[in-house]
């Protein structure tokens, strides 16, 4: 095997950031390119020699939020901010994870994917649980050492666990299956790995995303056949930058609040007569209401209403899209925010005493900039409670509001989010 000196990686990189694959992932990569001196820094400080390259995409909510859990639909993309993983195989049937901003490295054993409690909610449940989903789906699977960095921001809003969940899937699809296993097969996997080994009830919209890459509208009506259309649209073509503040609110302590959506959703579709909403229709939730509510409660009953609403403006986003009526799709995206926070109820955290409710304070911050400037929009982004808000920021506002959101939020809050076409794969081989 070759032995790739930090020249010849170099000179791969930039041979390759030629590519279409290269400039959708990274854009221009030009010698003092920040992508370029991340990758081969990446590259070089892997304990083994890398054979390997493999990127999986953050991903951004357009438009259906929090309607996966209960079969809906939803438009999202995946975006430019990526994990990265410098990978080789071993002999030894373990696998050995080290990633950035971690002391910690992940290892374990592929003859034991036993789910183990002592692992939920950390970082290896989400790595046994995608080699015992793969193992479990008829995938072959095998040892490895990968070198991770990322810049899918825990809390930022674009779900690092479903990134990192997919790059796993990808690695070990191709390392040892030939890349048999479709996206959508990983995207499942992946969900498998949070749901049940890492013990968060998640959609499957975020993995989705990060597999498969681009813009899409997804129903999942059917999930043994998920519809994935892919809807064709640039947003350079308009006026607007889409961005996420990351507000610096933590997650911790809040699974049982995302844990409620979906079980009350579910909760006010078996009073409809099935198990989740899907199967049922607004104007039976309307004619059963005044049963369903002293029994189920307000909230519950809002939260349904929000999931028939947003899966009809989902479509109607995507309507827009595809006739390129930008103007009518931002209408959409407010009114799919203003449902989330105050009919889905997400944007501040329920143990919230008022002194800490990051999110909704963001949201807040955001709506009255636009409401002086009399465009954009700002809404909840992903799962909401706290993490980041998604915005869309005229051009010519831009400067200011990323000046108002540094000195009022953070100065680092704001990130420019870029689409990405391809979801995760291998982006370089150094065999």
């Amino acid at each position: 095997m070759m032995i790739w000196t930090t020249h010849d990686i170099i000179k791969e990189i930039k041979n390759q950031g030629k590519s279409d694959l290269f400039q959708d992932l990274y854009g221009e990569i030009e010698d003092d390119s920040a992508e370029l001196n991340r990758i081969t820094d990446l590259m070089v400080r892997s304990k083994d020699p890398v054979t390997h390259l493999f990127s999986a995409p953050g991903r951004t909510e357009l438009g259906g939020n929090h309607t996966d859990h209960n079969l809906g639909v939803v438009l999202c993309a995946a975006v430019q901010k990526d994990m990265l993983a410098a990978v080789s195989k071993r002999v030894d049937n373990k696998v050995v994870i080290r990633s950035d901003g971690y002391s910690e490295i992940f290892e374990m054993d592929i003859s034991d994917l036993g789910k183990r409690s002592s692992e939920k909610g950390k970082t290896n449940a989400l790595i046994r649980g995608v080699l015992a989903g793969i193992d479990e789906s008829g995938g072959q699977i095998g040892g490895f050492s990968a070198e991770i960095t990322s810049n899918v921001g825990i809390g930022s809003g674009l779900s690092s666990s479903a990134s990192f969940e997919v790059l796993i899937g990808t690695i070990v699809n191709n390392l040892f299956n030939e890349s048999k296993l479709l996206p959508e097969q990983i995207a499942q996997i992946g969900q498998f790995a949070e749901n049940i080994f890492f013990g968060k009830p998640c959609g499957l919209m975020d993995q989705t995303a990060s597999a498969i890459g681009g813009i899409m509208k997804i129903d999942f009506a059917d999930p043994s056949h998920i519809d994935i259309q892919k809807v064709r649209f640039d947003m350079d073509t308009t006026d607007y930058v889409l961005v996420v503040v990351n507000t610096g609110s933590s997650h911790a302590d809040l699974t049982p609040a995302y844990a409620s959506i979906p079980a009350e959703m579910s909760a006010v579709a078996q009073e409809l007569g099935s198990e989740l909403l899907r199967s049922q229709n607004e104007n039976l939730l309307y004619d059963k209401m005044t049963i369903i509510r002293p029994k189920l409660g307000d909230r519950a009953v809002l939260r349904a209403m929000h999931f028939f609403r947003e899966n009809n403006r989902v479509q109607q986003m995507v309507a827009a899209l595809e006739s390129t009526d930008f103007n009518t799709f931002l209408e959409k995206v407010a009114a799919s925010g203003a449902s989330s926070q105050n009919v889905l109820q997400n944007a501040i955290p329920p143990q919230s005493d008022g002194m800490e409710q990051g999110l909704g304070f963001a949201l807040g911050i955001s709506q009255s900039f636009f409401e002086q400037t009399g465009r954009g929009v700002a809404r909840v982004h992903g799962g909401g409670f706290a993490g980041a808000i998604q915005a869309y920021v005229h051009k010519e506002d831009f400067q200011e509001y990323s000046d108002c959101v540094s000195k009022i939020i953070s100065p680092n809050a704001l990130s420019v989010l870029n689409i990405r076409q391809h979801g995760a794969c291998e982006i370089l081989s150094l065999k």
